[in-house]
């Protein structure tokens, strides 16, 4: 692991200490937390973009997916 500095508002500090004591956590923890799951975050966002521009360029044509329909189980309404 690397140490690294950084500026944070003192609200938001606060907040962070108060929810990582709820947690039993340490701060460095919750905040390695928070950025992993803001990464993830990000990386969900820019594919469900990637896919989108792709339908936007390439649409569905009717009648495409029609062969899968049999296959659909939706169960008892």
């Amino acid at each position: 692991m690397k140490t690294i500095q950084m500026t944070i508002d003192e609200s938001l500090l606060e907040e962070v200490d108060v929810v990582s004591q709820d947690l039993k956590t340490s701060r460095s923890a919750f905040i390695r937390a928070a950025l992993q799951r803001a990464l993830l975050r990000h990386a969900i966002e820019k594919l469900e973009k990637q896919q989108a521009e792709g339908y936007a360029q390439h649409p569905v044509q009717p009648g495409e997916f029609d062969v899968w329909q049999a296959e659909q189980a939706w169960g008892e309404a």
